[in-house]
């Protein structure tokens, strides 16, 4: 016999016309079920996508195909994976069968299906098949045995969960009741290359061939409905995320930037800004909660959550989705609240994690919009009192301009007004121009300079707050004022290059006054200070130390900087001790997203937590690559564990005790 089996064994062809008019039916009620969300997505506001598209395809392709954003995380997510492959693998079995049975073997008179490449088809399928009822089996015990707190689960899980199961065990018994038939009596030569197959075989071979045939051909017409029943629900259920999440893989922006739209408050029709309805978020938002799974990976991320505030970026999103269902002229505050809105950190943790590539940090920035330029809204007073420093003084703590680069009166440093002649312009920012702790930052970085032959710059009195905060808090207007104010400078006095120790100030210099046509390079002192040292401009004299490293949520996930931190801290003759966790994963240290200017008054103190981690290291010495964080960890260290003896440092504090 010929390594081979006859296509729709059983059946008849004459049943093929009968199985296309299904499938027509089950696709056009796809179709209507995606055209009702598409009506629903277009109730936002419109946003470009479609830029650099041959990158955003290949990146389509990557993530979609290789699932690295969903086993990212172990466990759930690797049998997810598994499963999504193991579906692929068949369907595309499935597919070829078609192609060979509607296409090739009319045309060519050529079987596809035969010899080796049959026996590597049936091998193929079948582990497929079983790889995906396992993971399946998996999931089910996790979501409706194990019960991960947090997780919500739905009758509508219990539904999908069943029609898979029915998918793939009705797709071996029909396997298995052909096999007893046709290859078991004396093939089973062939029948071995489909072991699972072969198993079920066994299992039915009791049944004489009347008996099996009847079961083969009620079970395949049941199994083509189940399936043609899966195509029909996707965009009705969870499952619309096989499209809408692969499909985010192409939407998604494609710098680690945070997606931040600038408003244009030039624009006479505007009457309102940022989201206080449906309609003041864009089609992405609303097209995010159908992406969205409720695996709640951004939750168990989120610093917010893990410390008890009021907020789940997952129940965010899915609210979000709610409303835009049921009644899209609800105001958005009603449902998600200021409370939630306001103790984001805005550190991307939960955009990183997640395996739909759903923007989530987005979403409640324009909802602050609303609350703060419509209405006037602060997390607290003395967000209030430091918005109105910025405003009036350029600063949050409402120090004089004139003083602002008094911190480098007795170093080689040139205000830009007296002499603009030099190599770099050190943006100082706020916290190391007027705060005590972060002058030493500066002081240190402009001696690393010195030693390299590298001539500073800064603004001084004509320097302004970047804007980041206030504008992470919602106030647009005000950021666009200082970014006004310091590109005005920059282009005053000519600068070629910007370097500044904070990495708030970095990610907003370097790409979001892009928006106001500044295209000057910026760098991050980190980054800078570990180029000096390989260009051998600068030398070091290492001392032996151990150190844990904190990845600033602004220097790592928004701009993926990080090895050259602890390139240069190795380099300096450190012994890193990582955190847990670290990188990627980092745990915000709470004074993103305009924090580091309102009191935590809700849950636990996040930097109190990270600081925990930073302990538990082991390491005496924390160093870290941001104002914001240094100034949060040296109030979590003195509430924590004061004793404890851990030392605190900036990374260009660590560098400057090692010149050569």
């Amino acid at each position: 016999m010929q390594e081979t089996r006859e296509l729709f064994w059983n059946i008849g062809h004459e049943a093929v016309p009968v199985m296309y008019l299904l499938t027509v039916a089950a696709a056009a009620a796809m179709a209507e079920g995606f055209f009702r969300l598409f009506r629903i997505w277009r109730l936002g506001r419109p946003l470009d996508r479609s830029d650099r598209s041959a990158e955003r395809f290949a990146r389509f392709l990557a993530e979609t195909l290789s699932q690295r954003k969903v086993y990212r995380v172990p466990g759930a997510g690797v049998l997810h994976a598994v499963l999504f492959w193991g579906f692929l693998a068949l369907f595309a079995g499935t597919l070829l069968v078609m192609f060979q049975a509607d296409l090739i073997a009319p045309l060519f008179r050529f079987n596809l299906l035969s010899g080796k490449f049959y026996r590597l088809f049936s091998l193929v399928l079948d582990l497929a098949g079983v790889a995906a009822l396992l993971t399946l089996g998996g999931l089910f015990i996790r979501r409706f045995v194990i019960r991960p707190e947090g997780l919500e689960t739905k009758r509508e899980d219990g539904i999908v969960h069943a029609l898979l199961f029915a998918i793939l065990i009705s797709g071996f018994l029909i396997e298995g009741s052909r096999m007893a038939v046709t290859e078991l009596p004396g093939h089973q030569a062939i029948a071995r290359w489909s072991p699972a197959g072969m198993m079920v075989a066994h299992l039915v071979s009791f049944m004489g061939e009347g008996a099996l045939r009847v079961l083969h051909k009620g079970l395949w017409w049941l199994h083509l409905m189940l399936g043609l029943m899966f195509i029909a629900v996707i965009p009705r259920t969870k499952l619309r995320h096989i499209f809408t999440a692969s499909g985010n893989s192409y939407l998604g922006p494609l710098d680690p930037d945070g997606g931040m739209v600038t408003l244009d408050f030039e624009d006479e029709g505007s009457e309102r800004f940022g989201a206080s309805d449906i309609a003041g978020l864009t089609w992405k938002d609303l097209f995010d909660a159908d992406a969205c799974t409720l695996c709640k990976r951004c939750q168990d991320r989120c610093p917010a959550s893990v410390t008890g505030k009021p907020l789940s970026p997952m129940k965010v999103v899915r609210e979000l989705g709610r409303i835009a269902r049921e009644s899209p002229w609800t105001p958005l505050v009603e449902r998600v609240t200021r409370e939630e809105l306001w103790a984001c950190t805005t550190c991307a943790a939960c955009q990183d994690i997640c395996p739909a590539g759903i923007e989530h940090v987005v979403k409640i920035v324009e909802m602050r919009r609303a609350l703060t330029l419509m209405g006037g809204e602060f997390p607290g007073p003395e967000a209030r009192t430091a918005t109105t420093g910025i405003e009036v003084s350029g600063n949050p703590f409402g120090m004089a301009p004139s003083s602002r680069g008094a911190w480098a009166k007795a170093l080689p440093v040139s205000i830009m007004a007296d002499d603009s002649r030099v190599d770099i312009l050190f943006f100082a920012g706020c916290y190391a121009s007027f705060d005590p702790r972060n002058r030493k930052v500066a002081e240190s970085f402009v001696r690393i300079c010195a030693a390299a032959g590298v001539r500073v710059g800064i603004l001084g009195p004509e320097e302004r707050c970047c804007g980041e905060p206030v504008r992470k808090l919602g106030n647009e207007y005000l950021y666009q004022m200082t970014a006004a104010e310091n590109i005005a400078a920059f282009r005053k006095y000519g600068v070629k290059r910007i370097v500044t120790a904070c990495p708030h100030c970095f990610s907003t210099l370097g790409k979001e006054y892009r928006d106001f046509g500044l295209e000057v390079p910026v760098e991050h002192h980190s980054v800078f200070i570990n180029r000096l040292v390989a260009e051998e401009k600068l030398n070091l004299k290492p001392i032996g130390f151990e150190f844990t490293f904190h990845d600033s949520c602004y220097l790592g996930r928004y701009n993926n900087l990080y090895s050259e931190p602890r390139t240069l801290l190795q380099a300096a003759g450190g012994t890193l001790r990582e955190m847990d966790p670290s990188g990627r994963d980092s745990f915000c240290c709470g004074a993103g997203g305009g924090r580091i200017l309102a009191e935590e008054r809700t849950g636990r103190r996040i930097n109190a937590e990270r600081v925990r981690m930073a302990i538990a290291s082991g390491a005496p010495v924390l160093v870290s690559a941001c104002p914001f964080c240094l100034t949060m960890f040296e109030d979590g260290i003195a509430n924590v564990d004061p004793g404890a003896g851990m030392k605190l440092l900036d990374i260009a504090e660590v560098v400057a005790g090692r010149i050569a």
